[in-house]
């Protein structure tokens, strides 16, 4: 009988996982992955707002890089709105608009 033991004193074959506690360690390593927002410097926020009030006067497309705390996501449109009491920012995407707030915004180019 001792031969079919190994080193925790049980049977290899009976070990198994619940779904539940799959899960639960899963989204534990995936929350492991989460990153933190890197800070700008003055002159990168300036030229951010340069190429958003440019592209706002010249109706012109701009690519944004926008902070997430897993990946940085890449978004591409025409600034139609700029909102200075919410720091938000109004992109016109392909078929609809989207908000982004200024202060999630990673880089932006013309």
């Amino acid at each position: 009988m001792a031969s079919k033991l190994h080193a925790n004193g049980v049977y290899e074959g009976s070990r198994m996982i619940l779904p539940e506690h799959r899960e639960a360690y899963l989204a534990e390593m995936e929350e492991q992955k989460r990153r933190g927002k890197p800070q700008l410097d003055e002159q990168e926020i300036q030229r951010i707002g340069e190429v958003l009030v440019q592209s706002y006067k010249t109706n012109c497309s701009v690519d944004l890089v926008v902070f997430n705390p897993f990946e940085d996501e890449p978004v591409t449109g025409v600034v139609v709105g700029l909102d200075n009491q919410t720091n938000r920012v109004k992109l016109m995407l392909d078929d609809d608009f989207r908000w982004i707030q200024l202060a999630e915004i990673m880089s932006a180019n013309v």
